[in-house]
């Protein structure tokens, strides 16, 4: 299929940029890119108006599992620090979660997340009472949709060793079996330090250096995640997880609130992402990310809120700038765009560029601005201008998935409706009724 889309406006946001031409997209890649190209016989033309184009974000961490969460009942009591949410909230959903629950879920999330022009997923799965083939089952969800992903399941010792195990092995399974995929990559996943012990660690450590995937795991979101780590291991936190290989490159070291520069530094290092999540941080009040100390590669996720990237940035950099004086006007549009970079080395092409080349990712947003845009006040626009709600129009691997806002294919309605229904159950069984 040849596509060729004439009068762009194409940005990037790092660096800044804004380039006026046409694209032409040939089997799913950027096959050309300039002023005034002529269609060809084979061409399919659309005119966009002139219309801002830019590359398909990349949520570098989220948890569909939570898409059914929104509105559901509060804990009997109140949780009093970020252990008891754990322990009175999100352990409970997952738990709660089977087949079909996992399924709308993942389908809900994709949903929202193509609407909002994030095309590429890096999600972070829990179910313990349904481990073997989830990652199938949100693979086929968000295939429905025709959006990419970077999968695992969040390996932990909090259910035992036969759940451990088959954490383990759900992980290496997706990530042989999709090896060469090229809209689904596996990592291996793992919740964090502190309900691992040393055993589980070595294996997710060694699963990582025989498939060259990284490994997805909670750094540090909390200060208890540091302090069990010393308390019952003498060791720091980066220590313990650099002495079983979980730092290397690909993985994803995702928040790391509670971590001192000198750590930051080792960690990025090793070649490891380091992955900012503002809306939650705050939304648990586990403190402030130092963003000034994360170094060049840092990328933006949302912890299982909506993965609507637009309001990701704003949120954190208000929240950078509200805590950091010095803040940069661009450290949050730039992690936004690492996201691409960190896609890239999953998938091993150039996304996020719009090059010849490049996945034919991207969105095409209706933003009229008011004012001047240029490079050079590009970031002014996206941050306080731009939204998810400008998002026009869809395009994943050279298809169109949302068009007009509408997406393509899916019964957004019924499946809406469905997964309310869904929801009510998954709740009723959260507090046991």
């Amino acid at each position: 299929m040849s596509l060729l889309l004439k009068n762009t406006n194409v940005i990037t946001l790092a660096p800044a940029t804004i380039d006026e031409c046409d694209i032409r997209i040939i089997d799913g890649e950027v096959a050309g890119r300039a002023r005034h190209l002529k269609p060809r016989r084979d061409d399919e033309v659309v005119d966009l108006g002139h219309k801002i184009v830019m590359p398909g974000f990349v949520c570098s961490h989220t948890h569909l599992y939570s898409a059914l969460s929104r509105g559901m009942p509060a804990p009997k009591s109140q949780p009093r620090n970020f252990v008891e949410i754990l322990k009175k909230v999100w352990w409970k959903l997952d738990q709660a979660l089977n087949e079909e629950a996992v399924y709308y879920s993942a389908l809900v999330g994709a949903i929202e997340s193509v609407k909002f022009g994030t095309t590429t997923l890096i999600d972070h799965h829990a179910s313990p009472n349904f481990i073997r083939g989830s990652l199938d089952l949100i693979k086929h969800a968000m295939c429905q949709v025709g959006m990419r992903g970077v999968l695992c399941y969040e390996t932990t010792d909090r259910g035992g060793r036969k759940r451990r195990d088959l954490g383990l092995e759900e992980n290496e399974r997706f990530v042989t079996e999709n090896a060469s995929n090229q809209h689904f990559r596996g990592t291996i996943g793992a919740h964090a330090s502190f309900t691992l012990n040393d055993d589980s660690l070595m294996w997710l450590g060694e699963l990582a250096a025989m498939y060259d995937c990284g490994v997805h795991i909670h750094v540090a979101e909390d200060n208890a995640d540091v302090l069990d780590a010393i308390k019952k291991h003498k060791k720091d936190i980066v220590e313990r997880l650099a002495d079983f290989g979980i730092l290397r490159k690909k993985s994803l070291i995702v928040h790391g609130v509670h971590l001192s520069r000198k750590q930051l530094v080792s960690i990025q290092k090793t070649g490891a992402w380091l992955v900012h999540n503002p809306r939650s941080n705050m939304n648990n009040a586990v403190g402030y990310a130092p963003l000034n100390w994360y170094g060049e590669r840092a990328a933006l996720g949302t912890d299982g809120f909506p993965a609507d990237m637009f309001e990701e940035s704003k949120f954190g950099y208000f929240r950078n700038a509200e805590s950091d004086s010095r803040a940069e006007f661009s450290r949050l549009p730039t992690m936004l765009h690492n996201g691409q970079h960190l896609a890239s080395e999953f998938f091993g092409k150039p996304f996020g560029t719009l090059q010849k080349g490049s996945p034919a990712d991207l969105v095409v947003l209706d933003y009229r601005p008011p004012t001047p845009l240029t490079s050079r006040n590009l970031l002014g626009h996206f941050l306080f201008g731009m939204s998810s709600s400008t998002v026009n129009h869809v395009l994943v691997s050279g298809n169109w998935i949302v068009w007009n806002k509408q997406l393509v294919g899916v019964d957004e309605e019924a499946v809406m409706e469905k997964a309310a229904r869904v929801a009510k159950k998954l709740w009723g069984r959260m507090h046991g009724r």
